[in-house]
């Protein structure tokens, strides 16, 4: 169960560094910001700072994730894998929640609602009963 938990907890990482990518770097490039629903090159740059802010936020997410998964493999003793799990308890909860937010932003973000919600919440279940 552990190690579905890392796995499945990794892929939930994985996406979110890609989603700091996305937000953080490539913002304003035109194939980039239309999958965030913005409409126009004008909205991408008004919206960059916002953008850069939240692709920092997903990149936390993820850094905390995978020093999760590192502790929760055991290798510095039974403490460091309870931080562990609770760390990664912390960093997928949180990555399921914002991918509820999302949704109820409104129907037509149920995909990316979905993408960022279904790997965080497994992997929070998985890690729940490790």
């Amino acid at each position: 169960m552990v190690l579905a938990a890392q796995i499945v907890a990794g892929i939930a990482a994985a996406l979110h560094v890609m989603f700091f990518v996305f937000e953080s770097v490539l913002w304003t490039k035109p194939s980039i910001f239309p999958r965030f629903g913005v409409a126009s090159q004008e909205q991408a740059d008004t919206t960059k700072a916002m953008a850069y802010n939240q692709g920092f936020y997903n990149l936390f997410l993820a850094i905390g994730t995978v020093i999760g998964i590192a502790l929760l493999g055991g290798a510095g003793g039974p403490d460091l894998v309870i931080a562990g799990k609770a760390m990664m308890l912390l960093t997928t909860g949180s990555m399921a929640l914002a991918g509820i937010v999302l949704l109820t932003t409104g129907r037509h973000y149920l995909r990316a609602a979905a993408i960022q919600f279904i790997p965080a919440a497994a992997g929070f279940v998985l890690t729940l009963f490790a």
